[in-house]
């Protein structure tokens, strides 16, 4: 009697419950493999609206500062990070959380570049300054315009007052991390004629650099050069040996 071939079944929900990493990764990233490897830098990326205290809509892209400020933490103490690089392709979003992420950016005490792609509108103005260095894609763009209020408010002078310091924030934290005077940037964010129904104005690649927001016109490349050439600086004003 001839014995049976026939492959045995395996039973139902055994493969349904393993993970395909290859799948995953498709699903996730859009590619087979990631690359693999430790790295001595540390890459953030602020995509989308800047989410604050209010939760956005579902089919929003959102960058929520809640998950940055413990990455900023994580790379600030861990050793073995040297230099962090902000990629920015963002259309601004809340005024406090902009801000929040920007201070942290600015205090960090490893070396940091920022590099603007696509667009780094509104609020993505503070952030893009704050680091070490910043350079912008030559296409990119970056929309200067006075802080607005949505939603309901109170009609009161005390609001506008109110409005008016967190404007003076903004204005003073770009002024204070970039080359630009605080003359030239209240004069591009209260230009009009330029935004259709608005106020304000929209600074493309060499015109950011031109007017002392941006450092330089560049790209990927450029940036990591710019801080694996700062964080060598740095190792040599250390001493460049390891102590115990």
């Amino acid at each position: 009697m001839a014995s049976s071939t026939e492959p045995k079944q395996q039973e139902p929900g055994i493969e349904e419950g393993k993970k395909n990493p290859i799948l995953e990764n498709i699903q996730q990233l859009g590619q087979t493999n990631t690359i693999s490897g430790e790295s001595n830098i540390f890459c953030l990326t602020i995509i989308g609206q800047v989410e604050g205290h209010i939760v956005l809509p579902p089919q929003n892209k959102t960058t929520k500062y809640e998950h940055l400020i413990p990455q900023l933490v994580a790379a600030e103490q861990n050793p073995k990070i040297e230099g962090v690089m902000i990629i920015l392709n963002t259309v601004g979003g809340d005024v406090e959380a902009g801000l929040a992420i920007a201070e942290m950016v600015s205090t960090l005490s490893k070396p940091s570049i920022a590099l603007v792609l696509g667009g780094g509108h509104s609020i993505g103005v503070p952030i893009a300054v704050s680091a070490n260095y910043s350079i912008i894609a030559e296409t990119a763009t970056m929309t200067i315009h006075p802080i607005r209020l949505n939603g309901l408010i109170i009609g009161v002078p005390q609001t506008f007052e109110y409005l008016d310091k967190m404007q003076e924030r903004v204005v003073r934290f770009v002024t204070k991390h970039s080359n630009v005077t605080e003359e030239k940037f209240k004069e591009l964010m209260f230009k009009t004629g330029e935004l259709t129904r608005d106020i304000g104005t929209t600074v493309i690649g060499e015109d950011a650099v031109k007017y002392g927001l941006i450092d330089q016109v560049g790209g990927i490349g450029d940036a990591i050069r710019e801080l694996n050439k700062r964080i060598e600086a740095k190792k040599a004003a250390m001493g460049g040996g390891i102590v115990q």
